[in-house]
């Protein structure tokens, strides 16, 4: 066995379907290279997870505290990256998979921009587990790994999460996913599908470069709402996952036309569910009024959407600079 094993998890972007894949509902969603977050795990004589950059409390002085950490937050990954290694000894004792008595030192990276929606926690989760499988000689099926992350965020952390961004870590490339309620209550995990990546259109995905506000921001009463069963929530829900297969088809179809409809559509009903802030509506809007389509990537802070062509994306890029908001175009990983 090599004594150094590298593994790598991926920025996200979801396309339709956002938010109900923690709802039952159905989502498309893709993974890009341009951030990552990157884990190194060898053999040593106790076991250590190694402070990153982000865990360390060092700063120059107030200004860059609080820059950093309203950029950030107050986590770093070290707390994840234990939650993972607990929640993993976890399942191989319900699996009766017996692990040898082989320390190690994990070391991980990542610039993923966090608190935007993009993945980045559970980035750093998903590398941090390839890494453990390949070193203890596990083989997980990917809708196991996807499952595995979403409860070390769920059970070991208390954070409220859905399978996709889990998903769509594991699997890579470009994936719809069905998280029926029957399927689902079957099988443990949702039906997912790979899709050819060359099927998309031309796709932009941007982001706050200042401050951001965090995903809490954005969940607020929604699933206290869906939970008591509110039909605007529950309806809502139900027309996000319509909106991901009929995505789904516009995509087989290459029926761009009807694609770009719905992701105008996602974050319309969506704004009229949550209660966003003027800078994401900003983002929206800015990107709009420039004739490309905008959608939350994920949970605010990132959108992304489709463009026509090469005059309208340096538009959408010197537009969107204005407001603090960087503009890239994602290599589907």
């Amino acid at each position: 066995m090599n004594s150094f094993i590298e593994t790598y998890g991926y920025a996200r972007a979801g396309l339709l379907g956002n938010p109900s894949d923690g709802y039952f509902g159905k989502t498309i969603s893709f993974c890009f290279q341009d951030f990552r977050a990157r884990v190194l795990v060898y053999p040593s004589a106790r076991l250590e997870i190694k402070f990153s950059k982000a865990d360390l409390p060092i700063f120059e002085d107030m200004d860059d505290l609080y820059r950093t950490t309203r950029w950030r937050g107050y986590y770093g990954g070290i707390r994840i990256i234990q939650a993972l290694l607990v929640r993993f000894m976890d399942y191989c004792r319900e699996q009766g998979l017996a692990l040898p008595n082989r320390n190690f030192t994990l070391e991980y990276e990542s610039n993923i921009p966090q608190r935007l929606g993009l993945g980045g926690s559970s980035a750093i989760i998903t590398a941090s587990l390839r890494a453990l499988c390949q070193y203890f000689g596990i083989d997980l099926a990917l809708p196991v790994q996807a499952n595995l992350v979403l409860e070390t965020e769920t059970r070991e952390l208390g954070v409220p999460a859905g399978l996709q961004d889990r998903v769509i870590q594991a699997y890579e490339g470009l994936v719809f996913m069905d998280f029926s309620k029957e399927i689902m209550d079957r099988q443990g995990y949702g039906s997912y599908e790979r899709m050819d990546p060359g099927l998309l259109p031309k796709v932009y995905v941007a982001y706050r470069t200042s401050l951001s506000e965090g995903t809490e921001v954005f969940h607020s009463n929604v699933r206290e709402r869906w939970r008591a069963g509110d039909p605007e929530v529950v309806g809502a829900m139900k027309t996000w996952a319509d909106y991901a297969e009929r995505g789904r088809r516009a995509l087989l179809g290459r029926d761009y036309q009807t694609l770009d409809g719905l992701i105008n559509a996602n974050f319309d009903l969506r704004a009229k569910i949550f209660q966003l802030s003027q800078g994401n509506l900003e983002m929206v809007h800015t990107a709009r009024r420039v004739g490309a389509t905008s959608n939350f990537a994920g949970s605010g802070g990132a959108i992304v959407g489709t463009y026509k062509n090469e005059d309208m994306f340096r538009e959408l890029q010197s537009e969107l600079q204005k407001i603090g908001v960087a503009v890239l175009k994602p290599g589907i990983r």
